[in-house]
């Protein structure tokens, strides 16, 4: 699980260009939007189309992305379970 979330953290950063962010600076308990990593709508769209592409994921419902996207141990736990990849 340790390397999937090493792996998350590597995605996020590369597909949502997060210049000066390293994957240790991304605590795995921090929220991902608002405080934590300051994402927004946007960013959500995008990893929404990461989890498709690189995992073979479809996350139909918009309110349950508020909960697979709260923090990275909520989106490997999703990942590991739901991936078809």
């Amino acid at each position: 699980m340790e390397e999937l979330k090493l792996e998350l953290k590597n995605r996020i950063i590369e597909v949502l260009n997060l210049e000066d962010v390293q994957p240790e600076d991304i605590d795995n308990d921090a929220p991902l939007f608002g405080e934590g990593l300051g994402l927004d709508s946007i960013d959500a769209l995008e990893l929404i189309v990461m989890m498709e592409k690189n995992y073979g994921i479809k996350i139909k419902d918009p309110a349950a992305g508020k909960d697979i996207f709260k923090s990275i141990n909520s989106m490997a736990e999703f990942v590991s379970k739901n991936r078809t990849k």
